[in-house]
């Protein structure tokens, strides 16, 4: 496989380890990966570098760990080797009908390598202990933005109603859940405005929210013009003095966003606000990937931190996308293969107060995305019309969470021929009185 070119940069010491005893016959480690190109940017690497696996943690990433090391050795050569992807942004409340319509997680995002996903706000504190129950038995990571409106985005109607918006209460769920919820979600609120639906009753309310909480925003945010004594609702307002550093513009690519000017030139208030700590992420979706305005910006610098798909279940009827999709979308357009890691897995990992993902760090969890660049002619669609072309396309071969392979295709990577199948394996046992 031809693959691009990266100048290597300097291995953080804590990722490099030698040891004496990997001479020994007995394996130390459950599996090594050999032969893969680490890109790891949390640590700085980017070069060819073997991983080893133990209890399901990072144990050793090196540049020679023999094969004989590991119980069980996959050979990775020719494939790029990353922390498990993370999306910041997808729908995976997928009970609740009545709510944006939403995917299960581990069929759309183990296929991509990711292995951490958060959820942009279906459930409210509300509906959480629901929602719970769908994270509890993913195989995947899921964590919450939890909506600000307490039923969650219920088609958008208790979005809308600021008497929904409890910050306490949100707050409440939010310390009763520390491991999983990582922030507050607002969205979709518009319309008529009056004394008792405020135009910022939304934006403040979150923002409250996550000051109560030492937590994150993300914003999913529309412009409005002045109505009678409310005057408008302005972008720049909103970049520049209502989000606080760390808070995070989602769909931040999106028409309804004046990040470029008239004359095609980026916005200087996003400027402004990316130097003042406010972060930016993709929320690709449906809609919010417009080439006509995607290309300049993306021309003039400005990629987000976190690039996410937006996953909800009718997403595959508008664009057909996935994580590696959209991360290819990118490479075609000239992004390097090392910012693009870096904006699906350190960056996201730092936006959500998460420094133990992200990363391939001794001791982290052996969560891994094994990814390979494909040469050929592919065509990228944009949010309402038009594409782009490209010679390379990003796809997923093996994702592994907590050191288990629970995605290993096209190739099987980690599966021998069935006829190298040890002769005392299960494998060959007569099946034919097993009761199921």
């Amino acid at each position: 496989m031809n693959r691009r070119t990266f100048v290597s940069t300097p291995l953080a010491a804590a990722a490099i380890s030698t040891s004496s005893a990997l001479a020994q016959a007995t394996p130390q480690y459950d599996t090594v990966l050999k032969g893969g190109h680490v890109i790891d940017v949390a640590n700085q690497i980017n070069r060819p570098m073997d991983v080893a696996l133990t209890g399901g943690k990072i144990a050793l990433v090196d540049r020679n760990i023999p094969s004989s090391a590991g119980k069980t050795s996959i050979n990775v050569s020719g494939y790029y080797v990353t922390p498990g992807l993370i999306d910041l942004h997808i729908c995976c409340y997928y009970t609740r009908l009545d709510l944006t319509p939403s995917v299960i997680a581990d069929h759309h995002c183990l296929p991509s390598g990711v292995t951490t996903c958060c959820d942009g706000g279906t459930a409210g504190a509300d509906s959480f202990e629901d929602f719970k129950k769908i994270i509890d038995r993913s195989k995947m990571r899921i964590l919450s933005f939890l909506n600000i409106a307490a039923p969650g985005a219920q088609s958008n109607r208790a979005e809308q109603d600021p008497t929904q918006f409890k910050v306490q209460l949100a707050a409440d769920t939010a310390k009763k859940y520390p491991n999983l919820i990582i922030g507050f979600k607002t969205g979709h609120y518009g319309g008529t405005f009056s004394e008792t639906r405020l135009p910022w009753a939304s934006v403040d309310a979150v923002v409250e929210a996550g000051r109560l909480t030492g937590l994150p925003v993300l914003a999913d945010f529309t412009p409005m013009p002045a109505q009678g004594k409310f005057p408008a609702r302005s972008y720049r307002e909103f970049l520049l003095e209502k989000m606080r550093p760390g808070d995070i513009v989602t769909h931040c690519l999106a028409d309804r966003y004046a990040f470029l000017m008239d004359d095609g030139k980026l916005n200087p208030d996003v400027t402004k606000a990316k130097a003042r700590g406010v972060k930016f992420d993709l929320g690709h979706a449906g809609g919010s990937f417009q080439l006509r305005r995607v290309i300049p910006a993306i021309q003039q610098g400005f990629i987000p931190d976190s690039i996410s798909a937006d996953l909800f279940s009718d997403t595959p009827y508008t664009v057909g996308i996935n994580l590696t999709n959209v991360m290819s979308k990118f490479l075609c357009l000239g992004v390097p293969m090392e910012d693009i890691i870096r904006r699906t897995t350190a960056y996201p990992a730092q936006m959500i107060h998460r420094s133990e993902l992200g990363n391939l760090s001794v001791g982290s969890t052996a969560d891994i995305a094994v990814l390979e660049i494909m040469k050929g002619k592919f065509a990228y669609l944009g949010s309402g019309g038009g594409k782009i072309e490209g010679n390379q396309k990003i796809q997923c071969v093996m994702t592994m969470v907590g050191g288990k392979v629970l995605y290993d295709h096209p190739y099987g990577l980690s599966v021998p021929l069935w006829q190298d199948i040890p002769k005392d394996s299960r494998y060959w046992s007569d099946t034919t009185r097993q009761k199921f």
